[in-house]
């Protein structure tokens, strides 16, 4: 019955309409505008495509919103009422349920995009800001000694500093770190997994994250 539904919903996406409500977004920005999903206790479960949210709207599981109207979709016209149905997306939403799997018991899965923003950027060896194609994942302690390539033993460093570290640690090298690494906590890692994120998403977002968090400064 629930797939039954479901299709229902995306065979009506196929036929309605979409318009923004975020000024003269560009085709590609609305290929990639991301919705906020939480629980209904406020905890992030995921980016969500406004495709996918609409479904969350139609099937009334959507239990509160919050942040702006971010798009509105058209559907068809009702045959007895002749009102047309539209469905209005926020940019966070809360979800009904309990979630099946608790967002605090989830690692932070370890990329160079995510890296580079935890890292803001910036080596750790000569503490230059660089552009992300400057940039490499440095492990503090090398693999070649065994070095596991975790949040806390990875760091941003340019080309040239890494290349001149190679296999050694930084005692070793006589390179000492400029900054320490961390795993980020689930709300910093929300913020690093999505580069488009909106300014009421990202108010959101950190006004969860540890006072300690590199994504303050």
């Amino acid at each position: 019955m629930t797939f039954i539904k479901v299709s229902l919903i995306k065979v009506i996406l196929s036929l309605i309409d979409v318009h923004s409500l975020i000024g003269s977004l560009s085709f590609g920005w609305r290929c990639v505008l991301k919705v906020l999903k939480l629980s209904a206790q406020g905890l992030p479960q995921s980016w969500i495509s406004l495709e996918q949210a609409v479904i969350h709207y139609a099937a009334g599981d959507v239990r509160w919103e919050s942040g702006g109207e971010v798009a509105v979709f058209h559907g068809g016209t009702n045959a007895i009422t002749g009102q047309q149905s539209i469905i209005t997306v926020n940019s966070i939403i809360g979800t009904k349920g309990v979630p099946n799997i608790n967002p605090f018991d989830l690692k932070s899965g370890l990329t160079n995009d995510k890296l580079f923003s935890r890292d803001r950027n910036i080596c750790a060896y000569c503490g230059d800001h660089f552009h992300e194609s400057e940039l490499t994942r440095e492990h503090i302690r090398p693999i070649g000694q065994r070095g596991p390539n975790t949040w806390m033993n990875v760091v941003t460093a340019c080309k040239s500093c890494n290349h001149r570290k190679g296999n050694r640690t930084p005692e070793q090298a006589r390179m000492p770190l400029l900054y320490t690494p961390y795993e980020p906590s689930l709300w910093e890692d929300f913020i690093l997994r999505n580069r488009r994120i909106l300014a009421d998403q990202m108010e959101f977002l950190m006004a969860h994250v540890p006072k300690s968090s590199r994504l303050l400064a």
